[in-house]
């Protein structure tokens, strides 16, 4: 087996990628807050770990990969959306929950192994802030708030080398005025007069809720261990969040890593500017799903450019992923797959998930369509039968469903026995003016989307 290549944050190096116990690896992604539909960038994340998760798993088999991905469902922004939309927070969070994991699915991404929940975990989190309250490392300040206390870790700052001035600014100063130093940073927040009674949790502090640090310090400990292999998320998690984690994590554990390997995908922008509700360019994986793009397509698109650099998400990048992908179920045809993954394209992910290399090889693979479809699916690709593919994408909101579109086709048939071919031509262009292309033949007439 060809060597797994990642390049590690933690030391800005390409390595090769040793579990800490042979033959076995344990992963943990940051996930999503649930108050909302999952946007372009919660997709990215899913999708391009999406593609760890599957190279994991076809190296070291799946029963030996633990893949973790949080679901932080405790939070401000939790609470705020409860307030104003008056839903309960265990409703708000179960529904956004299940929109998130049906976008995923949409999306090819392999369920995880395991999917904790922030709330499930709130003893454990208790516990490990009593543990560095005890260590010296955290403090209850007279406003109630629990900190950790960042000058007692001689080494704070490994991850993201940011200077002093950087980690003050992300200690989020507001949390508490009670601060031994401005850059401490929150551990358990005491409950506010206007929050619901369902936000808040006991503990030896009074009732509140946990910082979001601590919630996958916790969590992570829990199911992988004091250490473990890989800890992934987006890049702007790096600081404060990941940086934090692994003081906690370090300094309550005695360890000299919380992960071996910390992984980072880039930032995604839309048609070259940050996305943002006020420049009107934010999209959730519903808007476009809604728009007609299939899932196949948003995911080849978030796959076309390296993981760790930004990715312009554009029209454009949209249209050249469906040509793509039409250009490969042509050739594809339905034909049994291959059964192995044709080296050059798992070389190519196993170099730092390059899944842009890999893409290069499957065009390179027009001639072989077993081998074709057995390297697009490995990458979550060629999902579905070629026929599906071709009429689908469309939506009832047009009033050209797959069964209305069936519909117009017999009756259209039906015209054409009746000798009726004014009729029969008025369809077939109400048909095209909807961009459905007609494939007359012995067999009848089959369809497709153009």
């Amino acid at each position: 087996m060809t060597e797994i290549r990642l390049t590690n944050t933690l030391t800005r190096q390409i390595e090769d990628f040793v579990p800490i116990i042979p033959g076995q690896v344990g992963v943990y992604l940051c996930g999503p807050t649930v108050y909302d539909l999952a946007h372009l960038g919660n997709a990215r994340s899913a999708v391009n770990f999406d593609m760890l998760h599957r190279l994991l798993r076809h190296d070291f088999g799946a029963e030996n990969v633990s893949f973790v991905r949080n679901i932080t469902d405790v939070d401000d922004k939790i609470i705020a959306r409860s307030i104003e939309t008056g839903k309960p927070i265990g409703e708000l969070t179960a529904a956004s929950t299940q929109d998130y994991l049906d976008d995923l699915d949409a999306l090819s991404v392999l369920p995880v192994t395991n999917m904790p929940r922030a709330t499930e975990y709130i003893p454990e989190m208790i516990g490990m802030i009593e543990v560095l309250i005890d260590k010296g490392h955290a403090y209850v300040a007279p406003d109630g708030n629990v900190l950790f206390h960042v000058p007692s870790m001689n080494d704070y700052g490994q991850l993201s080398r940011r200077s002093q001035d950087d980690i003050i600014a992300g200690a989020r100063v507001e949390v508490s005025s009670a601060k031994r130093d401005a850059s401490d940073f929150v551990l358990w927040k005491p409950k506010k007069n206007e929050e619901p009674e369902s936000a808040a949790f006991a503990s030896p502090w009074g009732l509140g809720r946990p910082g979001w640090h601590i919630e996958c310090s916790a969590m992570s400990k829990s199911i992988l261990g004091d250490v473990f292999d890989i800890h992934a998320g987006g890049n702007d998690l790096i600081f404060p969040h990941h940086e934090n984690e692994i003081a906690q994590s370090r300094c309550a554990n005695d360890t000299a890593h919380m992960a071996k390997t910390w992984l980072h995908n880039g930032m995604l922008m839309v048609e070259g500017q940050k996305m943002s509700k006020s420049l009107g360019n934010f999209f959730t994986v519903r808007d476009l799903l809604g728009e007609g793009h299939q899932g196949e397509t948003l995911r080849l698109s978030l796959l076309s450019g390296h993981y760790r650099a930004p990715l312009d998400f554009t029209q454009a990048k949209l249209v050249e992923a469906k040509n793509r992908l039409d250009s490969w179920y042509r050739t594809w045809n339905g034909a049994p797959a291959a059964a192995e993954v044709p080296e050059p394209v798992l070389r190519a992910v196993r170099d730092d998930l390059n899944t842009p290399q890999a893409f290069a090889e499957i065009d390179a693979l027009k001639s072989n369509p077993a081998q074709l479809a057995a390297a697009a699916q490995f990458l979550g690709l060629l999902t579905q039968s070629p026929e599906d593919w071709f009429q689908g994408g469309g939506s009832d909101e047009d009033g050209l469903s797959g069964d209305a579109i069936d519909a117009l086709i017999i009756e259209r048939a039906d015209a054409k026995k009746a000798k009726n071919f004014a009729r029969a031509d008025e369809i077939r262009d109400q048909l095209t003016e909807a961009g459905i292309i007609l494939e007359d033949g012995a067999g009848g007439t089959t369809w497709r989307r153009g």
